[in-house]
């Protein structure tokens, strides 16, 4: 009896021994599932490479970024346009003074003439106006248009004297406008040369004001040109955008008279559209030819401004007491 307990002891234990081995041996097979939990251990590695969407969030806001220079870039001829000319670089003319004188213009250190004193009277109570402050201030009163009610009646002479004279003062610069956009004369008068001018800088929201003066050897003088030949001059002029640049210019320079050379207003409808701008309007009129219906009917069509005097031109008859020039030696 006590032989066989010894023997099974170890018949036992063997079999105990290769059940334990079985049992290593089959979880040393679950340990493979080990790579199956690290796969879900490494899930959140790409987790953190969610910024990569985030890469591509970031780059969304570079194409946002590229639209707003094409938004800036319309408003840069706006901002352009009223810059200060003076720190610009304008084209030059000369004017043949001499010339200009034997042909009856009034020229500045000239000796006095009968035209000279005549359109120093004119120029005095347009200047008063102009230069009005308070209760008496003329909106745009240095804007100054000269029209006449038909061709042929002397605007263009008269404008160009009363440009002349204004040059004259001390205190005060003049630009002359050409504004018969269908039959310019202000450059053929002084001998300048033609050019880019009202109409193309209307038209053109690129290009500047002061890229289009001419800058004359009269030292307070200036001229604009009409510019190019445009099949929608009215509109033009009726235009916001010339409204904001006659603002600009009857505020931009106190001591700036601004003469506008018009069309006739009964040939042309760009007349009363200017009138609507200015603050003075110098109405010609041919003595002894302009009827009453048309100087009556060429004043309606200045109702766009408050302020207009007429001027006589052409007059044979001067009075008794008027003969301008004779107390200096000059005239007959």
């Amino acid at each position: 009896m006590s032989e066989e307990k010894p023997s099974e002891t170890p018949r036992a234990s063997l079999l105990e021994r290769a059940a334990g081995r079985l049992d290593q041996a089959v979880p040393a097979k679950p340990a493979a599932p080990r790579p199956t939990v690290t796969p879900a251990a490494a899930a959140p590695a790409p987790a953190p490479r969610a910024p990569a969407p985030a890469a591509s969030a970031a780059a969304a806001p570079a194409p946002q970024v590229q639209p707003q220079p094409q938004f800036a870039t319309p408003e840069t001829p706006v901002v352009h346009l009223p810059a200060d000319d003076s720190n610009r670089i304008s084209r030059r003319g000369v004017i043949d003074l001499a010339e200009l004188r034997d042909l009856g213009y009034v020229v500045p250190d000239a000796p006095a003439t009968a035209t000279a004193e005549e359109f120093r009277i004119v120029k005095r109570q347009l200047l008063i106006n102009a230069m009005a402050r308070g209760e008496n201030e003329i909106r745009n009163g240095n804007l100054i248009l000269v029209c006449s009610a038909q061709p042929n009646e002397g605007k263009t002479f008269c404008a160009t004297n009363l440009a002349l004279s204004i040059a004259s003062e001390r205190d005060l610069t003049v630009l002359l406008v050409d504004a018969d956009f269908a039959k310019p004369e202000i450059l053929s008068t002084l001998g300048l040369e033609g050019g880019k001018g009202l109409i193309d800088v209307i038209a053109d929201p690129t290009l500047d004001l002061s890229d289009c003066l001419i800058r004359t050897n009269i030292e307070n003088l200036s001229v604009l040109p009409a510019g190019r030949q445009h099949n929608l001059t009215t509109e033009l002029l009726a235009s916001e955008r010339m409204g904001d640049m006659v603002e600009e210019i009857a505020k931009r320079y106190s001591d700036r008279i601004v003469i506008f050379d018009s069309p006739p207003a009964l040939a042309s409808s760009a007349a009363s559209v200017l009138a609507m701008h200015v603050g003075q309007v110098m109405f010609v009129v041919e003595a002894e030819n302009t009827r009453e219906t048309e100087l009556r009917d060429g004043l309606s069509m200045m109702n766009g401004c408050e302020h207009v005097q007429i001027l006589l031109n052409k007059v044979r008859y001067a009075g008794v007491g008027r003969r301008f020039g004779t107390y200096y030696g000059y005239g007959s």
